[in-house]
């Protein structure tokens, strides 16, 4: 695994599948809901992100069908993709508490 964070959409859509699987609409869609609005994924951006974790092994198709004359795929999260989601989430989170220990400890702005 990486030393590098990962890129905040992979991280999104991660979550996403995390509680169940999706296709990509509804993974768009749960994304919105994650960030409140704030990230809107965009068609492109969805499927070139969703089939990196693809290739990374991060998550598998589940499910192909074609509705309304369209394939939709099913994406789910595999067992690595949750570890590696995991393991994102306790480096956000220690990164999250040295950031709230610095302005807790306060005092004079750092010299330019």
């Amino acid at each position: 695994m990486s030393e590098r964070g990962m890129q905040e959409l992979a991280l999104l859509l991660l979550t996403a599948l995390a509680n169940a699987p999706r296709h990509g609409y509804a993974i768009a869609q749960e994304v919105r809901a994650i960030t409140d609005g704030r990230v809107v994924p965009r068609t492109g951006a969805l499927y070139g992100a969703l089939d990196r974790l693809l290739d990374e092994g991060l998550i598998t198709v589940e499910r192909e069908e074609v509705v309304s004359g369209r394939a939709r795929r099913t994406f789910a999260l595999t067992a690595v993709g949750r570890e590696r989601l995991a393991a994102e989430a306790d480096r956000l989170a220690a990164t999250a508490r040295e950031v709230r220990r610095r302005l807790a400890a306060g005092g004079a702005a750092a010299p330019a």
